[in-house]
């Protein structure tokens, strides 16, 4: 009925479907949705058109999207001992330390426990990774990539 190209149709709905899409991810404004409009060239009348059509529904594109987001576990609480095994029969006079740690998730609305054994040495080096992997999201270049994955 448009008497254009397949191609070019499709390519006009998935710019519109991520135009709409990444809009109401970042709930912009009124002003910042006309912006970036603007910028595309579009007639007034077009324009207002696509305000409308946002407005409209940006709420329900939310409520979409938190439906088709993965559920992942999350972190409830964490109970952890320390044992040390002093001596064995075979052995009078040795130590032999373990930490226990019991990982409690919330998981599709229920509760999961992990159990997890370490020696310190092994849990000093998981800490320092970590550590290291939360400096390195406070880089300019993390902070960029994260910025647009939102």
């Amino acid at each position: 009925k448009l008497n254009i190209d397949v191609d070019t149709a499709q390519h006009g709905v998935e710019g519109l479907t991520y135009l709409l899409i990444e809009s109401s991810k970042l709930m912009i404004s009124e002003n910042d949705f006309q912006d970036s409009i603007h910028a595309l060239g579009f007639s007034d009348e077009l324009n207002k058109s696509l305000l409308q059509l946002y407005l409209d529904n940006r709420k329900e594109i939310r409520g979409i999207l938190g439906e088709l987001s993965p559920r992942l576990p999350s972190y409830h609480s964490l109970e952890w001992r320390l044992d040390v095994q002093l001596a064995s029969r075979s052995l009078r006079q040795q130590i032999k330390p373990a930490v226990t740690m019991k990982l409690y998730l919330n998981q599709n609305e229920g509760q999961t426990a992990q159990v997890l054994q370490t020696d310190p040495a092994t849990l000093l080096h998981l800490i320092q990774q970590l550590e290291q992997a939360l400096g390195q999201m406070k880089t300019n270049h993390c902070r960029r990539i994260v910025r647009h994955m939102k």
